[in-house]
């Protein structure tokens, strides 16, 4: 699955990921910090899950704490408030197929 493919999709239908077709096309070439600053929150908790990178994590991390009206104490705690796992990113290599929305 490729990163844009990861952001935005929005659940799974059996082994199919359901992706937002309008939102990859329209934001699927920004980056992490990006997402964020044009208020995509939960996408860009998705970039960086995607990414592994531990320096996005701090940033999108920073982002909310900065703007939120509470603190996350850690990422793994923000991926909770969003609801994103780093079982999706594990999901997401098995996933063959893709629903476009």
């Amino acid at each position: 699955m490729t990163r844009e493919d990861f952001v935005f999709t929005i659940g799974y239908d059996g082994e199919c990921a359901v992706i937002d077709k309008k939102a990859r096309k329209q934001y699927g070439n920004l980056k992490t910090e990006e997402l964020f600053d044009i208020g995509l929150v939960k996408a860009s908790v998705r970039s960086a899950v995607f990414s592994k990178d531990p320096d996005e994590k701090r940033l999108v991390l920073e982002k909310y704490n900065g703007k939120a009206g509470r603190s996350a104490e850690d990422f793994s705690q923000l991926q909770s408030f969003f609801g994103v796992t780093d079982q999706d990113l594990d999901s997401a290599s098995a996933i063959g197929k893709s629903i476009l929305l």
